[in-house]
């Protein structure tokens, strides 16, 4: 069992989407069932882990986002909608050949839920 030191150092989110997240009605309100209990399991994912190494390879398809989104993270919902977050860190931590640390991750920022695929 980790203690709350050792999770995620923070997920910080706005406010409306906040108030959604900590009221099951109004999240479901806002994104149907099936989508509020996603947000909600991917968000707990994200709490549990003490770096976003640890959610890379479990359920929701955590993935670096490119293009226009690049130095943003997506996690799968309902298709094709996903959670998108940044990092805390700024700088975000990298590599000699310019990859994410994700080891190095310790917070994130949610910042919205969308279906980015309709932007090409």
């Amino acid at each position: 069992m980790h203690k709350s030191s050792d999770w995620f150092d923070d997920i910080h989110t706005d406010k409306k989407f906040e108030k959604q997240v900590n009221d099951d009605r109004k999240l479901v309100k806002e994104f149907g069932k099936l989508r509020a209990e996603k947000i909600t399991a991917r968000l707990a994912q994200l709490r549990f882990a003490t770096t976003l190494e640890e959610v890379r390879n479990l359920p929701g398809n955590f993935h670096e986002l490119k293009y226009n989104r690049k130095g943003q993270w997506g996690c799968d919902l309902d298709q094709p909608y996903r959670l998108v977050f940044t990092p805390h860190e700024r700088p975000i931590p990298t590599g000699e050949q310019g990859q994410y640390i994700w080891t190095e991750i310790r917070g994130v920022e949610v910042i919205e839920v969308i279906n980015y695929h309709k932007e090409k």
